[in-house]
């Protein structure tokens, strides 16, 4: 009974030396100043934005997971304004905890649009922003990293990929920590795709790019084809002749394409 009796005295005691201090404004027992909050030093490599976690507004479509990414990209010569496969380089980023290198990509939400869910996707997991094309370069079928050695249906995702040109790279962004970017050309990039629906939507977008060029070349340099350089060059078939100049009834960059 008597040590308890001195347990409480001394905890009435305490109690009234902190509120002594508080009152006071000054420094308390424990080092804390009463007068203000103390103070965290920042972190000067932590990103103020946060990833999104979890999977309460995950979209799917018949069982499969709905996924957005992109193929950001950009110009090595940004006065050489030619979309050329030679003036480009993709930006690829490492896989936490495995040695390999994919395009951003995540779950699309239920609260974004498709277009929005790549954007965040690519800030999030590469620290870029950037302007993101309307049209996607595909829509792929595949099986998550975590699932692709299981024989269920369970893990499958339907990917819609997207081409970006980057604007904007962050010093810091919320997955820094668990990846790296790194800049390749698309003949690199290629061969290190890990996945075959990866290297088909890189194979899309070498593709596009390639029909962007030869787009730029004819603005740059109008063709003039008389009927036997038409015939020497083998004009495609939704084209005719008249007079001198050579004319499509599809676009031509359709037409290639």
């Amino acid at each position: 009974m008597r040590i308890d009796r001195l347990v409480l005295v001394a905890h009435r005691n305490l109690v009234e030396l902190l509120a002594e201090r508080r009152e006071a404004g000054g420094e308390s027992v424990l080092g804390l100043d009463w007068g203000r909050r103390p103070e965290l030093s920042p972190d000067k490599n932590m990103s103020p934005l946060q990833a999104r976690v979890g999977r309460q507004r995950q979209l799917y479509d018949q069982g499969l997971r709905l996924v957005a990414g992109c193929i950001p990209y950009r110009l090595k010569n940004v006065e050489d304004a030619a979309a050329s496969e030679d003036n480009l380089e993709v930006l690829m980023i490492s896989s936490p905890n495995r040695c390999d290198l994919v395009f951003p990509k995540g779950g699309w939400e239920n609260d974004e649009s498709v277009h929005d869910a790549a954007r965040r996707e690519a800030l999030e997991e590469a620290g870029i922003k950037g302007e993101l094309e309307d049209e996607e370069l595909g829509v792929w079928e595949f099986r998550s990293k975590s699932r692709e050695n299981s024989c269920s249906r369970e893990g499958y995702c339907k990917g819609y990929m997207f081409a970006m040109e980057v604007t904007e790279e962050l010093d810091y962004w919320p997955e820094q920590g668990s990846r790296e970017r790194r800049w390749l050309s698309i003949s690199e990039a290629i061969t290190l795709c890990r996945y075959d629906w990866m290297r088909e939507a890189l194979e899309a977008f070498q593709e596009r790019i390639h029909c962007k060029d030869i787009e730029h070349q004819m603005r740059e340099e109008p063709m003039v084809v008389t009927v036997s350089e038409a015939t020497d060059h083998q004009i495609p078939s939704m084209c005719f002749v008249k007079t001198s100049d050579a004319q499509c009834l599809e676009s031509p960059i359709n037409a290639l394409c």
